[in-house]
Order: C-alpha cells, then structure tokens, then sequence
C-alpha cells in the first residue's frame, strides 16, 4: 500500500496549492502552541481548509485539550481531522464522536521511549489514527511537535506493529531519510514539516524529491 504524506506547518493558501499540486494527500494546519512553527489564527486555517477540496486531508493541530475547547475549535475550523497535539481525558474523544461526528480524531504520541507501546495500545480504539511525534510535552517550554528531531524509531515501529489503526510518522523526516523510515517504520503515512522547508518556508525543490522517493 502506497504511503501516504501529510505535509504540515502549512502557512499560507500559496503552501496549500503548491504541496497539493505535488501529490500531498493532507495538509497541515497549526493552531496555537506553547512552541513551534506555523502558528495560524484561527480565521487563515479556516480559509485555507474552505478551498482545500477533498480527497485531500485538512488537518487542525490544536493544543487545547478540555472536550468543549477541542469540539469548538474543531467546529470554527472547517476541517475534516482534528490532530490532538497533547494528552486529552477520554470525554474529549466521546464529544468529538457526538458532537463532529463529520471530524476524524488523530491523536499525537511523542516518542520517549518503549511506554509508548502501552499508551498508543490503550488509546488506538478511541481514535481513526495515532500520530508518532518527537515532542517533550514535559520540557520547562512544552513541545507539542514541530522540532525537527528524530526519535526512536524502533518504538515508533513498535506501535505499528501492535496497534489496528493507521500510524503516521513525524519528527525529523525529508527526503534523506524518508525511504529508510518507510522500510524500518512501516508507517500509514509520513508527516513532514522542516524537512520540505527552507527559512520557514515550503521550499519547491525539497517538497519535490520527498515526493519523487515515494513514488
């Protein structure tokens, strides 16, 4: 089965049609975070999701975490996946369900060590996909994702292995080594930000052989 690429940190409707054109199959965009890149307002992620036509996936990171700020923002949005960037108590999930039920739920894992086998097993049933980050969400300024390191993919293949549900890959990946995390990892899909990106910005060239190597 062909790997799918979610390219994130989408800041502009300019990204959103460049990394369409070159075969992206969902787009990444940032709501507010204590770190990171590519922060939107809430009134530029809803405009770039408005023009964004299906098949193509419309990704809303946010960091909130209570059931009523998620939904809301899931809602105000206009996406069609919400990406839970930190922990979230079980009736977040439950009100996504009833109140969006329009709305896939992709919950963000940071890859610390083997823990995370046991987490990604307990909480697969509750989510459409589980989301293999590099964050620290314990560091003094919280990392929720965007830092452009890799992690211990031997875990990351860990879940793949031991879960249903499809996993995504993130953390440090572009065109260097992105066959190699698809040969260890075995990923539904790889997400993909600094790796395609130069001065912050989505770089052509970089984003054209990151798609040619998973052609």
């Amino acid at each position: 089965m062909r790997t799918r690429v979610k390219i994130c940190c989408i800041s502009s409707l300019e990204e959103a049609r460049l990394a369409v054109s070159l075969g992206a199959d969902a787009l990444g965009l940032v709501g507010p975070m204590p770190s990171g890149p590519g922060v939107l307002d809430d009134a530029t992620i809803q405009s770039i999701a408005r023009v964004v036509a299906p098949p193509v996936g419309r990704f809303l990171l946010t960091s909130r975490t209570s059931a009523d700020a998620v939904v809301e923002h899931a809602l105000a949005s206009g996406v069609d996946t919400v990406q839970l960037v930190d922990a979230v108590a079980p009736d977040t999930y439950a009100a996504l369900r009833s109140r969006a039920p329009h709305v896939r739920v992709v919950q963000v894992l940071h890859v610390e060590g083997p823990e995370v086998v046991e987490e990604a097993t307990r909480l697969a049933p509750l989510v459409d996909a589980l989301l293999l980050d590099s964050g620290r969400p314990n560091a003094a300024v919280r990392e929720l994702g965007g830092t452009g390191r890799v992690h211990d993919w031997r875990w990351s293949r860990a879940v793949v292995d031991a879960v249903p549900c499809p996993v995504f890959l993130a953390g440090g990946l572009s065109a260097d080594n992105a066959r190699r995390a698809i040969d260890e990892v075995a990923p539904f899909g790889l997400d993909v930000c600094s790796g395609v990106r130069t001065a912050g910005a989505l770089d052509e060239e970089k984003l054209r052989a990151l798609m040619a190597i998973l052609s």
